[in-house]
């Protein structure tokens, strides 16, 4: 791995981890469209790394911060982490196993244009 390809790495990840951390937002998009258009990754090495790399950091730092400010309610968080344990193994499953990268790329691509538009013109 290159110096270049290293840095690029960093600052994809500290931005992610501020838009995750102050939003909320999911680091995938960040890291996803960043892995494939800056570093040529194909969408499902994209989305694979990514997943990969917000275990830990999401998992623990972000987190802690929010307990701290007493900003968690660990019932519902629990409820839902294992929800997501069983619909991140359907969906990766299904993904692998029946969709094309580029019906992919549109899929992806169209919710993240829905959840922009839904921000910018229906917030309150």
């Amino acid at each position: 791995m290159s110096i270049t390809t290293l840095l690029i790495l960093v600052c994809i990840g500290i931005f992610a981890g501020i838009v995750s951390g102050m939003i909320g937002v999911g680091g995938g998009l960040i890291i996803v469209p960043s892995l494939v258009y800056i570093l040529s990754f194909n969408q499902f090495g994209a989305q694979g790394t990514s997943i990969a790399a917000m275990l830990p950091p999401i998992g623990v730092m972000a987190a802690y911060n929010y307990h701290r400010a007493d900003a968690i309610n660990w019932k519902f968080a629990l409820i839902i982490a294992v929800a997501f344990i069983i619909g991140g193994y359907i969906g990766s499953k299904v993904t692998i196993s029946f969709i094309s990268e580029s019906v992919l790329k549109k899929i992806f691509g169209v919710l993240m244009l829905i959840g922009a538009i839904k921000m910018i013109f229906f917030s309150k």
